[in-house]
């Protein structure tokens, strides 16, 4: 029983590379200072500096700007010899810690806007890198676990970040704290990184490297790849509703019954602390069911939990009672969702690239967050300023958008078998 037991765990935890080890610390670090803002941001800054839902979601969005040119260089400089995944780690980091203090002591639009485009940018260099050192480290037959590792780690913290934000407001209730410590958080990963990562590009013969211009035409001509990026910024604008939407939306428009006022912000960090937490236990069988699928398979089932978790908002906010349960339900499901695709995404990118190509393909791969953010930040503020009964069908739409999503990743899959 016990020798059973052990395989079993050998099965979940394959042989992993020690530095996704490493850089997973890193990450988990990093993202317990980001939980400390990433749902709280938009509450701040709409109850508290008395900004619109629209122009707080304009000026997150605004993120996404500054995130494309950042997504542009950071993946040429991902792939250079001269530069490569390490340093422009180092890059990253510093930035959004710079970024974190500027947004410490907004006060207004402008500064807001200021201070998500320097975040945009530090984001925009840190995801080439960080997924290429993670797709260095993998082997074929490990690539989806090992990707699931270092979600595994940005879940965990999220959700650490969550509830520990949760309690600091209830003691201090100052808001401003919280970026404080989200900047503090990127330090200590810049420094993991500077003393634990070492450069994970493998060496290329002078007849193989690409010159970076080329490379990028290159990738523009991968039809394949082109196909997954249309969809993939569907499963973006989705993520980008849980981060920036649905916080605000549950304190200004789920109203409970018994006090016909929207959650408590230690409510709220209880439900993603739960979304988070049961993505963290999810994350590993999932992948492991998922490898037997296709990648296209296992993004089409993600879409479907889409669909199911934006139904059960839209319950929420319009039935008469049990509106806890509802949205307690609702996060499950996107957790799910999200475990279902993270994995099998970055895999799929990973296989479709060549290997002296992945920053700038990974560079792409990240455009598709930039834009989902560009789009689903604003439309979801423009939503929350909407009449109750607009608001609500605001979800509705979203569950017709992945019949769209679902019918190119049937057009994906046929041209993948080509």
């Amino acid at each position: 029983m016990k020798l059973a037991s052990q395989s079993q765990l050998s099965s979940w935890l394959p042989s992993i590379h020690p530095q996704v080890w490493i850089f997973a610390i890193g990450r988990f670090l990093s993202e317990v200072g980001t939980g400390f803002t990433l749902f709280y941001a938009p509450i701040f800054f709409v109850n508290q500096l008395g900004l619109s839902a629209t122009s707080v979601g304009v000026a997150l969005g605004s993120a996404s700007i500054s995130g494309i040119l950042g997504r542009i260089a950071g993946g040429s400089l991902a792939d250079s010899e001269y530069w490569g995944r390490r340093r422009t780690l180092l890059l990253a980091t510093a930035i959004s810690a710079i970024a974190s203090l500027v947004l410490a002591t907004t006060n207004n639009f402008t500064s807001l806007v200021i201070g998500s485009l320097i975040s945009g940018l530090g984001i925009g260099f840190y995801w080439p890198a960080a997924e290429a050192v993670v797709a260095d480290a993998s082997q074929i037959d490990n690539r989806r676990e090992t990707f699931a590792i270092a979600r595994l780690a940005d879940n965990l913290g999220l959700a650490i970040g969550i509830v520990l934000a949760g309690f600091l407001i209830a003691i201090i209730g100052s808001y401003r704290w919280l970026f404080v410590i989200d900047a503090i958080s990127f330090m200590v990963f810049f420094g993991v990184v500077y003393v634990g990562i070492s450069e994970t590009e493998q060496q290329i013969e002078e007849s193989e490297k690409t010159e970076h211009f080329a490379a990028w035409m290159a990738v523009l001509s991968d039809r394949r790849f082109l196909v997954y990026i249309a969809v993939n910024i569907f499963f973006t604008i989705y993520i980008s509703q849980i981060h920036s939407t649905l916080p605000l939306y549950f304190k200004n428009f789920v109203l409970v019954e018994s006090t016909a006022k929207g959650f408590a912000e230690t409510t709220i960090s209880g439900l993603f602390a739960w979304h988070l937490v049961f993505a963290i236990i999810c994350q590993l069988p999932v992948t492991s069911i998922l490898k037997r699928c296709s990648h296209t398979l296992a993004l089409t089932v993600s879409a479907i939990f889409w669909a199911i978790g934006f139904g059960l908002i839209w319950v929420s906010g319009t039935a008469p009672s049990h509106q806890l349960v509802w949205v307690t339900l609702a996060l499950g499901v996107f957790a799910v969702a999200i475990v279902s695709y993270t994995p099998s995404a970055a895999s799929l990118v990973t296989e479709l690239a060549p290997e002296n190509q992945r920053g700038v393909y990974f560079s792409i791969n990240a455009l598709c967050w930039a834009v989902g953010s560009f789009i689903g930040h604003p439309l979801g503020g423009w939503a929350l300023d909407q009449p109750q009964i607009l608001t609500n069908t605001y979800w509705l739409g979203f569950i017709l958008s992945v019949a769209i999503a679902v019918v190119i990743l049937q057009y994906l899959n046929r041209i993948l078998a080509e």
